[in-house]
């Protein structure tokens, strides 16, 4: 499934991005707001991209890597998960090497996620979880319209902030 932007392909991620992905995961500016175990090697990042390909295949997932146009390296990822039993509600997730911060990058790379997301999948909603201490990602939320749910709680996550877009 792959998605193009003016500046971006976001495509599906398969052996030949371990490096990459190894790279965007163990990130540690990336890191400081996401709990989860970064990869340690090529190994964790290849066990981590044929778990992503096996859920992308059931239809748990939807599993973007990006990069620019004339570049072959991933410089960030995106995803719609934690669907909702009956599809109408997802989750987005997204992260991009901090070298690529504040370029409209990931604005473009959600817009065109966004766009799916309504128009292809025909979901009512889309939920991001962020830290409350990311400012990029918060700002980046409300450019896009969402809205900050300030009564929802991100389950296990007491840091995080949780917002919405509903379709119109």
């Amino acid at each position: 499934m792959k998605l193009e932007t003016e500046r971006l392909l976001l495509k599906e991620i398969n052996e030949n991005h371990v490096e990459d992905i190894l790279r965007i995961r163990s990130n540690e500016i990336i890191n400081q707001y996401v709990q989860r175990n970064p990869p340690k090697n090529n190994y964790d990042a290849l066990e981590f991209i044929l778990t992503i390909k096996e859920r992308t295949e059931n239809n748990q997932t939807f599993y973007w890597g990006f990069s620019l146009k004339d570049q072959p390296n991933l410089i960030g990822t995106i995803c719609l998960w934690n669907f909702s039993e009956d599809r109408k509600i997802a989750e987005v997730g997204y992260e991009l090497l901090p070298e690529y911060h504040r370029q409209g990058i990931m604005s473009e790379a959600l817009s065109a996620v966004l766009d799916f997301s309504f128009n292809e999948l025909q979901l009512h909603e889309i939920v991001a979880m962020t830290h409350k201490l990311n400012e990029n990602s918060k700002l980046l939320l409300l450019k896009h319209y969402f809205v900050l749910e300030e009564s929802r709680e991100d389950e296990g996550f007491p840091d995080n902030l949780v917002f919405s877009l509903k379709n119109q």
